[in-house]
């Protein structure tokens, strides 16, 4: 028996908790708060891809002579599915590893139309292994029978969203309303089950949904209106992405036949005053925080708490308690490393700094608190609630989930794992600006960084000064050349369709990326084409940025905003080639193929030098003294040899310094006095010392016995050390 039960509805992800309801739990331990989560979707999704779940599936009537000739196919290899689908879900768990062989036999799963993409597997996946290759397969095998669920079982199912079309802004809440008066869905059939199993098991005061996106919204509902029927006496709750971005503005009262509350932004403390009221049986909450309910018959938004939201540093360690970490499937889409952090595997999920530092695109929903209020953790509680995962759940992976982490913080984070001799492996999302400089991206590998996401949004510097976004195009060429030169993985989420762009600029904007591919310092991309949000500074001011929204009536959700843009060019034409083109680039093929090959209208020439992105890369940084530079030596087991060195009549003492590194050996020689310098300082200076020394103390240190520090630094055997990462000024 728990006083609160923490939901995701499905679906979400297939290899790894969304984490708000760890994050809540977390905060909820620090309260002595009893809760119990649940990953609904992760449990729909083993349900459903059962021997017992397919046959269901299978068993469903249909019209066996009008469904497309992929359904009567699947349809007639039935019983291979039934044979297969237990083996494979366990092997996408991790547990039957040796079934790889079988599966890439390519006689061992059926194969319906998802396999006719596969005439460049062999290419594909020969940088990426057996494993990989497998998982791919039982990728396209889960997703020939998602297909025929769509088509004749349940139209709106998908692995990670279910009925999204429903919470796609829906400003009107009556679609939505007249779906959850229609007859249970075949998933609902799934989910409700489970969901009442687990409530009769917890016995809950209070039921919380998170939910991060509209592929949540329609179950979560379903949901609550089981409980409502069921369990009347028990409280329910929303809150989550979806609601602090689209119900900000909720007027209809039908909402709340579902949920008593929904709050809106950071939930710790809403949650908890939620708590106080349940525990207190209290017809209507006395005090409350960011929270709509119903009062005097209508909908009514209470905000009359004193209290201040937590601070990040006291909302405690995420908990993954309840959730069944094991039983987590990975899959491979498409055959591309870095792309694949995003499926496969499970990752824990930790943030480094709530909000976003820079908070000023254009595009981004920069009015709202989760964006607005920028309030960094340090490293040192960073690397404690990693520890502390690490002992609860197993696992040593981590994706930091920020909108853009710090790269200041990210170096501390860095040493401080350095520091504590951690082995873990590490993902985020960052902004492409000049601080990941080459020996900070080679710090955060060390420390185990493999891949960082980032926006470039719209390869135009015309539309990035528009957009705001502090950077340029041979900056963010700059910055991922430091990145994969440093051994880490780039992903970059691209744009189209920024209000004023012309099909010039779109054209262009393809044509560097394509550069970025080619010069092999972009290892992933996405596009998606702009999309005005009502919380955004174009959504605010749609005058100043050249549209004109196509307003609404606002009765429920309110995000996505339709407009007209002044050039009337219909972007959506662009959609189907700037993907294509991507998807060859992200395999590493294709760069030949003139830009207008990839779409099936014409198209102009683009103005962009084909040697545009080398060209920004042939430009170093000058080799100036920055004496505020923070210095990290990253070796201190050094082998020092005292030999004498003559010339004609002369004859000095020198040192050959030897420093054993992970893949290499290398070795340097300098005057002895100069050397026996050189091993004190990287014994004072290693990165066990949680004290930096800059680069200008370090020269007032030298210059106290020997002379011209400058001439020192910038030489031969100095330069070796820094090129193999001995020597980072940070």
């Amino acid at each position: 028996m728990k006083d609160l039960l923490l939901i995701t509805p499905p679906f979400t992800q297939l290899n790894t908790p969304y984490p708000a309801t760890a994050y809540i739990k977390g905060f909820l331990n620090t309260k002595n708060i009893s809760s119990y989560q649940i990953d609904l979707g992760i449990e729909v999704i083993l349900k459903l891809f059962s021997k017992d779940g397919i046959q269901k599936i299978f068993d469903t009537e249909i019209d066996l002579q009008n469904i497309s000739e992929n359904s009567q196919r699947i349809f007639a290899l039935r019983e291979e599915y039934l044979k297969t689908i237990d083996q494979v879900i366990s092997f996408l768990q991790g547990k039957s590893p040796t079934l790889a062989r079988q599966i890439c036999s390519m006689n061992f799963l059926p194969e319906a139309s998802r396999f006719n993409q596969l005439d460049d597997m062999e290419y594909a996946f020969g940088n990426m292994g057996l494993q990989d290759k497998a998982k791919h397969l039982a990728t396209l095998y889960l997703e020939d029978l998602s297909d025929y669920i769509v088509e004749n079982v349940d139209a709106d199912f998908g692995f990670s969203r279910y009925a999204e079309r429903l919470g796609k802004s829906a400003n009107s809440f009556d679609e939505l309303y007249l779906k959850l008066s229609d007859n249970q869905t075949f998933i609902d059939d799934f989910t409700l089950k489970i969901l009442h199993e687990k409530i009769e098991t917890v016995q809950p005061k209070l039921i919380c949904f998170s939910i991060p996106f509209p592929g949540n919204l329609y179950s979560s509902f379903r949901c609550a209106k089981f409980i409502k029927e069921n369990y009347p006496h028990i409280k329910t709750a929303m809150g989550g992405g979806f609601p602090n971005t689209e119900l900000r503005e909720i007027k209809d009262q039908r909402v709340f036949e579902f949920f008593d509350f929904i709050t809106l932004d950071d939930g710790e403390l809403p949650i908890e005053l939620l708590y106080q009221n349940v525990i207190a049986d209290v017809a209507e909450p006395v005090e409350a925080k960011r929270t709509f309910l119903i009062e005097n018959q209508e909908v009514t938004y209470k905000n009359n708490s004193k209290r201040h939201d937590y601070k990040q540093a006291d909302i405690g360690t995420p908990d993954y308690t309840d959730l069944q970490l094991d039983k987590y499937i990975s899959v491979i889409e498409i055959a591309n490393p870095m792309h694949s952090l995003w499926s496969d595997g499970r990752w824990n999920k930790l943030t480094m700094a709530h909000g976003c530092y820079w908070g000023k695109c254009t595009f981004c929903d920069i009015s709202l608190d989760y964006i607005k209020i920028y309030e960094p953790i340090s490293a040192k509680i960073l690397v404690d609630r990693m520890e502390e995962l690490i002992v609860t759940t197993g696992e040593t992976g981590f994706h930091f989930v920020d909108e853009a982490a710090p790269p200041a913080l990210m170096r501390e984070v860095a040493l401080e794992i350095l520091r504590r001799n951690l082995v873990v492996t590490w993902w985020t999302n960052v902004r492409f600006e000049k601080s990941f400089t080459r020996d900070l991206c080679f710090l955060l590998k060390l420390s185990g960084c493999v891949a960082v996401s980032g926006g470039l949004e719209v390869a135009s510097d015309r539309l990035l000064k528009l957009i705001d976004k502090g950077i340029s195009v041979e900056q963010v060429a700059k910055v991922t050349r430091n990145f994969t030169e440093a051994g880490v993985m780039v992903h970059a989420y691209l744009m189209y369709g920024y209000p004023t762009q012309t099909i010039q600029e779109t054209i262009d904007s393809l044509e560097m990326v394509r550069q970025l591919f080619e010069m092999g310092i972009l290892q992933s991309g996405f596009w998606h084409q702009f999309a005005m949000t009502a919380h955004s500074p174009v959504g605010l001011n749609p005058e100043e940025f050249g549209v004109t929204p196509i307003k609404q009536e606002i009765l429920f959700a309110n995000n996505d905003i339709d407009f007209t843009d002044k050039t009337g060019i219909d972007h959506s034409k662009f959609s189907f080639g700037l993907k294509k083109s991507l998807f060859n680039y992200m395999h590493g093929i294709n760069f030949e193929i003139p830009l207008n090959d990839w779409f099936d209208f014409k198209i102009p020439k683009t103005t962009i030098h084909p040697d545009y992105i080398h060209d920004c890369l042939l430009e170093e940084d000058d080799f100036k003294f920055k004496g505020n530079s923070k210095i990290v030596f990253l070796d201190k087991n050094v082998i020092a040899e005292n030999y004498i060195k003559t010339k004609k009549q002369n004859s000095w003492a020198y040192t050959q310094l030897t420093f054993h590194l992970k893949t290499n050996i290398v070795k340097i020689d300098l005057e002895q006095e100069k050397a026996e310098w050189l091993v004190k300082t990287l014994k004072e200076n290693s990165t066990d010392n949680a004290k930096k020394i800059t680069l200008q103390q370090l020269k007032i240190q030298f210059e106290e016995n020997l002379e011209d520090f400058e001439l020192f630094w910038f030489s031969k055997p100095m330069q070796q050390l820094k090129d193999n990462g001995v020597v980072l000024s940070l």
